[in-house]
Formats: C-alpha cells, sequence, structure tokens
C-alpha cells in the first residue's frame, strides 16, 4: 500500500499507522492492544492516529432496535476483549445522535495540542463512552475528558471548535477513505518513505503482533 497522503504527521522513518473511531465498540477492545504496542516500541515504532469517522455527521436518533444491534455489538467486544461496557445507561438513552464526529475532532484536537498524549486521550474518551456511559458526542463533555487529564478546560474546548479541528478531522477521513479503509481498527506499518503495509484490519489480541513487528522493523530496506 503506497499513499504519501496517509499520515496526518510527518514520518521520515518507520512508524505505526493506526485508523480507529474513539467511538468504534472494536477499537475500544484493541485500546488495550495498540496501548501495549506503544508501550512495547516507544520512539522505535512511534504510533500515529488517524481518525476514521464510523458514523461521523450521523443525524438520526438511537432507537429501540439500534440499541438492540448496538448492545449486541458491544456484547460481543466484551466477550472477546475483555473491555467493561455500561450497558444500562446505553439502553436508558432515549432520542440521542449516535455522530462519532465529535470524539474523532477531540482527538485530533489533542494530537495537534499536545501528540504524546493523543492515544491515552483517545482511550479515555473510549473508557467514558462505553464503561461510564457519557455522551462523549458532545463537545462539553470531550473537553471535560481533557480536563480530567489535567488539561486547561476552556482552552482545549476552544481549539475544539475552531475550524481547523474540523478542517483537520475531515481530512484524516478522507485520507482513510482514499486508502480503502472501511473497517476499524486498522493498523498499518509505514516505512517512512510513504509505503504502508497492512498488519491488522480489525479486533486481534496482543499476542505475536510484537514479535512480527520486531521482524519487520529490524528488516533490511529492500532494494530495487
Amino acid at each position: 500500500m503506497t499513499d504519501e497522503d496517509m499520515s496526518p504527521q510527518d514520518s521520515p522513518r518507520k512508524h505505526l499507522l493506526y485508523v480507529a473511531d474513539p467511538m468504534c465498540s472494536w477499537c475500544y477492545g484493541f485500546a488495550p492492544v495498540i496501548a501495549g504496542l506503544a508501550d512495547h516500541f516507544g520512539d522505535r515504532l512511534p504510533v500515529q492516529l488517524m481518525m476514521g469517522g464510523l458514523r461521523a455527521g450521523n443525524t438520526k436518533p438511537f432507537t429501540d432496535d439500534d440499541k438492540r444491534t448496538i448492545g449486541g455489538h458491544w456484547r460481543k467486544v466484551e466477550s472477546a476483549t475483555g473491555q467493561p461496557f455500561d450497558f444500562a445507561r446505553m439502553e436508558a438513552r432515549k432520542g440521542w445522535v449516535y455522530d462519532t464526529e465529535p470524539a474523532c475532532r477531540a482527538v485530533v484536537t489533542m494530537r495537534l495540542l499536545h501528540p504524546a498524549v493523543a492515544l491515552a486521550y483517545k482511550a479515555r474518551v473510549q473508557h467514558a463512552f462505553y464503561a461510564e456511559g457519557r455522551d462523549t458526542a458532545a463537545d462539553h463533555v470531550l473537553a471535560d475528558i481533557a480536563a480530567d487529564m489535567g488539561l486547561d478546560r476552556e482552552m482545549f474546548f476552544a481549539e475544539l471548535i475552531t475550524e481547523e479541528a474540523r478542517r483537520e478531522t475531515q481530512r484524516d477521513f478522507l485520507a482513510a477513505q482514499k486508502a480503502g479503509i472501511r473497517g476499524f481498527p486498522a493498523l498499518l506499518a509505514g516505512d517512512g518513505e510513504g509505503r504502508y503495509i497492512l498488519v491488522t484490519n480489525g479486533y486481534r489480541p496482543l499476542d505475536g503482533l510484537p514479535e512480527a513487528l520486531e521482524k519487520w522493523l529490524e528488516a533490511e530496506p529492500e532494494t530495487e
């Protein structure tokens, strides 16, 4: 896979590109896996985030049928990954709009302001939504979560609603679509020269991933 526009950040060396949506349940399930990879590799193979926009711009209110369908998905994720879910709060929602654009934009905002904590912020947003039942489709809640992590709430909120944040978020969505990524989570390994290989498209456990990526990281670059 080759696409010079894939990464939202400058990538002069090998890195992991993680394409996700904070309000995607399988991405929530994958959160410990990507955190484990980030801890294992550190600066040797840094993780860069791209937001995919699972339900970005959705305007359809949550229905009882939606609750049953989504609840079924969440139970599969819970069973496969062990991640906690608050089903009661999800089922109690009435007329709620499942729009993932604000949460994606919040992660992009954190990436712009404090890239070193963007991955941790995304995980915190996911936990707030799935395990705590907080409304992460609301800008003020996303700013509250940033404040929970020690950031200036008003500064983050002001940046979150800027046109720059909206443009950068749309740029992520378009780049993911251009690369043909339709499902999340998607993890790719980039060689720093615009070439990417797909590590996984969909959930997979951590077992075996660090070892496989160590081999790729240590491999000599191919010659013409």
